[in-house]
């Protein structure tokens, strides 16, 4: 029997506790989220493989919240389904030690000896979700909730500031889980992103690797994809063919640096620089957020070959700044519609002939993003809406830069 909170008995328990094993990458994932500047992370967003120990992992992690806590408190597991729900519920009751808990199986809650609540909810219907005090909370299967439901749920956690761990396996591209997780990868302050894998899973001896290589052979290449590797699908919607990116990762090359390509942030974004060496390889990559003055100087230390820099708006003075301090040349690029396609065309070619090469992280994340329409004036290129551009367009500067400076490669005399 739980003692009752704040009695005599309750406050002379003591009670053990040991956290089940969870291997390191689940364990950083979860439990010791970073954002890119090295904080703890309010938000965890984590694409994982079916069955790679995700589940267990956040169960573990709003358990341990919640004996943290203190009467009254409240715990949520957010479901897509209620028979989702329903799963973890009657995992996490047998998991606990009779000792620690009193479950209600009518209403799907685990309350701990400390008075803290576990409520194992739907996110059906997310109307339902709102007006209550949340102070840590998991989403299961993000990508099959509804967008409405995380909005209900963020609204609980404003009061408490609690954190929150968004889970599940990769569901394609058009969702507000997917786009979520690449606001976290792409560094979104306070957020922070892992992908689980299932070559992880084996490796931590969670998963058979003979399972894995059946189920490869079994399933279609997208969903295997999706399931096992946390990538998502292709589709019409890519400009470039994410099977042909995929194509293009390869190591950072040591080789000097050919030409240079900068995007210039402005409002939220980052400026971005990239290098390609001779053979159109990544050989230098800078992204930032700093003061204009400081921005200037990051470029001009960095750039030690010819770059096509962005001059478009507040690009333009940024621009002549570099011209009279560089010892290199500085050519500008303005940005508009038709500029544009024909810059973002380039770039698709030399990725679908395997021409160029970039490593893996936010270059090839904002590739696969990248999307293009279109409409009455033309075809428009651009990042879904939260996402950034920025490798992108700078890629593509340096692409172009390297290939065949065009008319809209302007040099000023100074």
């Amino acid at each position: 029997m739980v003692p009752k909170a704040g009695t005599k008995a309750s406050r002379r328990t003591k009670l053990v506790y040991r956290r089940p094993h969870l291997y390191p990458k689940q364990l950083a994932a979860i439990f010791e989220p970073r954002d890119h500047r090295g904080q703890p992370a309010r938000y965890g967003v984590i694409e994982a493989s079916t069955k790679s120990g995700k589940t267990v992992g956040c169960m573990v992690w709003l358990a341990e919240q919640a004996m943290r806590g203190r009467p009254g408190w409240n715990y949520w597991w957010l479901a897509p389904v209620a028979s989702q729900a329903e799963i973890a519920f009657r995992r996490l009751m047998r998991g606990l030690p009779r000792h620690l808990h009193v479950a209600n199986r009518s209403r799907l809650t685990l309350t701990l000896a400390n008075g803290a609540v576990i409520w194992f909810k739907t996110a059906e219907k997310p109307d339902s979700l709102y007006g209550e005090d949340v102070h840590a909370a998991v989403i299961d299967e993000a990508s099959r909730c509804r967008v409405e439901s995380w909005h209900a749920l963020r609204s609980t956690l404003t009061a408490t500031r609690g954190p929150v761990r968004i889970i599940g396996n990769v569901s394609g591209r058009r969702n507000w889980a997917y786009r979520l997780a690449r606001r976290a990868e792409a560094g979104e302050p306070g957020m922070a992103y892992a992908r689980i894998t299932a070559h992880d899973a084996v490796a931590a001896g969670v998963l058979d690797a003979a399972e894995i290589e059946d189920a490869k052979r079994q399933l279609p290449e997208g969903v295997f994809r999706e399931l096992y590797l946390a990538e998502a699908s292709d589709d019409d919607a890519n400009p470039f063919g994410l099977a042909a990116i995929r194509a293009c990762v390869a190591p950072m090359s040591m080789e000097p640096a050919a030409a240079w390509g900068w995007d210039l942030a402005k409002r939220v974004d980052w400026t971005v620089g990239v290098a390609l060496d001779d053979a159109a390889r990544v050989c230098g990559f800078e992204r930032f957020q700093v003061p204009w003055v400081e921005t200037k100087a990051r470029i001009l230390t960095a750039t030690q070959a010819p770059a096509l820099v962005d001059s478009t708006g507040v690009g333009d003075p940024v621009l002549e700044d570099l011209q009279r301090a560089g010892s290199v040349r500085f050519a500008g690029f303005t940005f508009h519609q038709a500029s544009k396609q024909r810059l973002m065309e380039r770039l698709a070619l030399a990725i679908q002939k395997r021409r160029i090469r970039f490593p893996k992280g936010p270059i090839v994340s904002e590739l696969e993003n990248f999307e293009f329409e279109y409409g009455r004036t033309g075809v428009r290129y651009t990042a879904p809406p939260g996402l950034h551009d920025d490798c992108v367009m700078a890629l593509a500067l340096a692409l172009k830069l390297l290939t065949r400076p065009a008319r809209d490669i302007r040099v000023r005399q100074l």
